[in-house]
């Protein structure tokens, strides 16, 4: 195993205005594949940045054992560059073609170095990518998304890094390319950093790191093993907040009967000094002596309660809030054997280019139907959901028909929100005629409670929005009985995807999804795949 290694030591870091995203952040990462998951917000992208050297940290130092190589989330890449610029191979195969010419000059010789064997090797890590067809001459212009990032990794590979760090490398891949992905890590043997959502990715690392509160944390195994040693841990949290809270009632009980006791014991004091007929001062002494030993109880109750209630906060603070939707959605139920979309023959065409081979797309969704549409990136799947939708006619040939009901479509930008409204104002647009304490219990189990329902929705994180605008699509009037999701679960962080799986699997209408995400389609229940291919729609066995 390789000793590269990655050593951040009392790091400390915030943006222009003091905005500290760490403070005294230490921890040591070796050889092997690490993970790194935290909530989105919570700085692993900026942290990768402070290891590569891009950022400076305000305090603190990073050491990296090793060559470096690190691929960022979002590619700063001229459309204009060859994929050789982009893999660093250009002088170097300049330099070839100069001497294969004739052209003996030294400088040529000083450029190649001991890359003699640059175009093989480039050529073997295309190919180990799915890039095997891509000349080294392209223009980036003329690739797509999941091609670039797959070129990027193969650009940070044959660096021959020690050290590497990928930052969402499956971020617009197809499920093709993300299982050449997983082959390509799997052979890893130095030390590997990747921040990522993927959770197929995240089930074949060594270890998982947490970011959690300004901490990080090391769990051995992979990410299902992650998520099982979580659920021990809220457990035996959960436990200890019971207790603790079991302790602050008992305090209070006994400080209340303490109280009432020492009232007991004063009443009848007075009494007796009364009946017994003694000097004012000694009564006086007798009075004022009883109160201290009250007070002094009274303080004693009072340090324990304070004691109790401290332990309480104590325990409450290692509870997550990542609490589970809970969601009963009857209206949106479909008898099993309605059709709600029949398409026939659909063609489209882009300039001179038919989206659709041949005859065109022809498509049946029936029931409570749960489809996952699947293929390579530029097939044409969200084409085919804007003509479910009835976004977008199929001019070019073929009919389309839509069961009555609503339509209801998801993107990816979380788009349907009026930002200048509250969550609850929102809701009442979109389900008008439902009585505000319906909406307000609604939005409960949404996780909007309280004043959480009356922020505006421009005021939002990214998973708050997210439940917002599936409270407002599944609960709309009507109801919708067709759901379309185009990749869904792009830039979710973990715990916003399982809110959006809670609420797919409380929907008892039909969908069909976009997604390269195996394990989410698998959590949401999908039984029919179709796939995009060559221009044509087929019924598949699944994603391989």
């Amino acid at each position: 195993m390789s000793d590269a290694r990655i050593i951040c030591s009392g790091l400390s870091f915030s943006w222009p205005g003091d905005v500290p995203v760490f403070q005294d952040l230490s921890f040591t990462v070796g050889a092997g594949r690490t993970g790194l998951v935290a909530p989105n917000g919570a700085g692993k992208s900026t942290l990768l940045k402070l290891i590569a050297g891009e950022l400076r940290p305000s305090a603190g130092t990073v050491t990296v054992d090793g060559v470096l190589g690190h691929l960022p989330q979002t590619l700063p890449l001229d459309g204009a560059l060859t994929v050789a610029d982009v893999l660093g191979v250009a002088p170097v195969i300049r330099a070839l073609d100069a001497i294969e010419s004739g052209d003996a000059a030294e400088e040529h010789f000083a450029v190649i170095g001991d890359d003699w064997d640059v175009e093989e090797r480039t050529r073997a890590q295309l190919d180990r990518l799915g890039l095997g067809d891509v000349g080294l001459d392209r223009r980036l212009g003329a690739l797509s998304g999941g091609q670039v990032v797959s070129l990027g990794l193969a650009a940070q590979l044959l660096k021959r890094p020690d050290v590497l760090l990928l930052d969402e490398p499956t971020n617009n891949l197809d499920i093709d390319a993300r299982h050449r992905l997983y082959d390509v890590l799997g052979d890893w043997n130095g030390c590997l950093l990747v921040v990522s959502h993927d959770r197929a990715l995240l089930d074949r690392m060594d270890r998982i790191a947490e970011l959690e509160r300004g901490e990080m944390r090391l769990y051995g195994g992979n990410f299902t093993a992650y998520e099982e040693a979580l659920r021990i841990e809220q457990e035996a949290v959960e436990k200890d907040v019971r207790s603790a809270e079991q302790e602050v009632k008992r305090e209070k009980r006994e400080m209340q009967q303490a109280r009432e006791r020492a009232a007991r014991r004063q009443s009848n004091a007075a009494r007796n000094l009364k009946d017994a007929g003694l000097p004012k001062i000694l009564a006086g002494g007798r009075k004022r002596r009883a109160q201290e030993s009250a007070g002094r109880a009274e303080g004693t109750h009072a340090a324990r309660l304070g004691d109790a209630r401290a332990r309480l906060q104590e325990a409450e603070r290692a509870l997550r809030d990542d609490q589970a939707i809970s969601l009963e959605l009857p209206a949106t139920a479909v008898p099993a054997g309605r059709t709600v979309f029949l398409g026939e023959g659909m063609r489209v065409r882009y300039g001179d280019r038919a989206v659709f081979a041949g005859p065109g797309a022809s498509l049946e969704i029936r029931g409570p139907e749960r489809v996952a549409l699947i293929g390579a990136n530029g097939a044409g799947k969200s084409t085919l959901l804007r003509l479910i939708a009835g976004d977008l006619s199929p001019e070019d040939g073929g009919t389309t028909r839509r069961a009555d009901g609503r339509v209801a479509y998801l993107s990816q930008r979380l788009d349907l929100l009026d930002l200048d409204r509250t969550v609850a104002e929102n809701l009442a647009a979109f389900a008008p005629g439902m009585p505000e304490a319906d909406r307000m219990n609604l939005l409960a189990r949404f996780l909007f409670r309280g004043a959480r329902a009356h922020l505006p929705a421009g005021a939002l994180s990214g998973g708050e929005r997210l439940r917002a605008t599936l409270a407002c699509v599944l609960c709309a009037e009507p109801a919708p009985q067709l759901l379309l999701l185009d990749e869904p679960t792009n830039n979710l962080d973990l715990a916003s995807v399982a809110w959006l799986v809670a609420a797919l699997n409380a929907y008892q209408g039909a969908f069909v999804v976009v997604s390269h995400d195996e394990r989410f389609l698998a959590d949401i229940g999908v039984k029919r795949w179709l796939r995009l291919e060559d221009g044509r729609l087929l019924e598949a066995a699944g994603p391989a």
